[in-house]
């Protein structure tokens, strides 16, 4: 069964930008993330950033050691306009 995507904040352009600050393409994280025990593609990852599919809880764990960030990097400038 396919999961439509109702129109939700998204965090796509804050992993973007997380992940271009560090200088990592697509790819390159997700084999670090592969490498921590997420079965995530480049293309599935695309779909994060692009805000067509949701990111996983466990995803977000491995990103943020990775990044060695805070959760409200993920999430900055989401709550603008309430």
């Amino acid at each position: 069964m396919e999961q439509k995507i109702r129109r939700d904040r998204k965090i796509g352009d804050n992993l973007r930008k997380l992940r271009s600050d560090r200088g990592l393409s697509q790819e390159k994280l997700c084999a670090q993330l592969q490498r921590r025990g997420c079965d995530i593609g480049r293309t599935t990852y695309a779909k994060y950033e692009s805000g067509e599919l949701n990111i996983r809880a466990s995803v977000l764990i491995e990103l943020r050691k990775i990044y060695q960030c805070s959760y409200d990097d993920f999430f900055e400038g989401l709550d603008v306009g309430e």
